[in-house]
């Protein structure tokens, strides 16, 4: 299948995900709590992913499904073609009824993301990223191109837990010592669209991630003309440890910001 129609499957899955996700958005809903404190799931995570499978079972019912809830597979498969999917990527913000989190559904070829789209339902926002690159709402978008580094918006992404909380520190004083201003989303695939239409110039971790969380945004900065790589400043991969994103303009400068919250690589030669 051509990837521009796996382009437009991806769209229909994240809208059907994020419209069963919105139907519960700000009503009583029970949440309970996964890894940590603030590690949320509810009933609406497992409603929204159970109709994303549907969808994509219909269409590729040969497809291995990759998701963040208990009925999916937890990892990428080496070869061959996979969906991945997360039906709500900042359930925090969700049962808190804050409208930044997402539904993002992705294709991936050998591991390698060949189409997304990451819904927004509380926003109203709906980007998808194929071979003719991104739109939003339908209309193209594209990674800003500001390239002074004191104009920046950085955002710190992924969670540090409690017995990690110095990192989270050090990537807020990395951020705010550098670059014109921090903006903590609390959903990574919201802060990657937000890369990737050019509201903002930067995204940064150096924790592991999962799939489900990375690849659809990591695709759609990069079809918009931004970077992604990893903490020693290669193609970023949905199994590295750390992701580091920006609008390809002082790139060097965000992965410094990166390298210095984690003492292992903060002595790494500059790239």
């Amino acid at each position: 299948m051509p990837r521009a129609d796996r382009a437009a499957i991806a769209r229909e899955a994240a809208r059907a995900g994020g419209a069963v996700a919105m139907a519960s958005f700000r009503r009583d809903l029970d949440a309970e709590t996964k890894a940590g404190q603030t590690d949320y799931v509810t009933s609406a995570d497992r409603e929204a992913q159970r109709r994303i499978a549907a969808i994509l079972s219909d269409r590729f019912p040969d497809e291995p499904f990759v998701g963040e809830e208990n009925d999916a597979l937890g990892t990428v498969p080496e070869s061959g073609p996979a969906w991945i999917a997360d039906p709500i990527d900042g359930t925090n913000n969700y049962v808190r009824g804050m409208r930044q989190w997402a539904t993002s559904v992705a294709s991936v070829r050998d591991g390698t993301p060949i189409a997304a789209a990451t819904a927004v339902p509380a926003l109203g926002d709906l980007y998808v990223g194929g071979p003719g690159g991104v739109t939003r709402n339908g209309r193209p978008v594209g990674v800003n191109d500001t390239g002074e580094v004191a104009r920046f918006t950085v955002v710190p992404t992924i969670w540090w837990p409690r017995d990690r909380r110095e990192e989270y520190a050090r990537a807020a004083e990395a951020i705010v010592t550098r670059f014109g201003d921090l903006l903590r989303v609390k959903s990574v695939q919201v802060s990657l669209a937000l890369l990737a239409a050019g509201s903002i110039e930067g995204v940064l971790t150096n924790v592991e991630t999962n799939p489900w969380d990375t690849v659809a945004g990591a695709f759609l900065v990069e079809q918009a003309g931004g970077t992604v790589t990893n903490l020693d400043g290669e193609s970023w991969q949905h199994d590295h440890r750390g992701l580091v994103a920006s609008n390809d303009h002082a790139h060097d400068e965000v992965l410094t910001a990166a390298r210095a919250i984690d003492p292992s690589t903060e002595s790494a030669d500059s790239p």
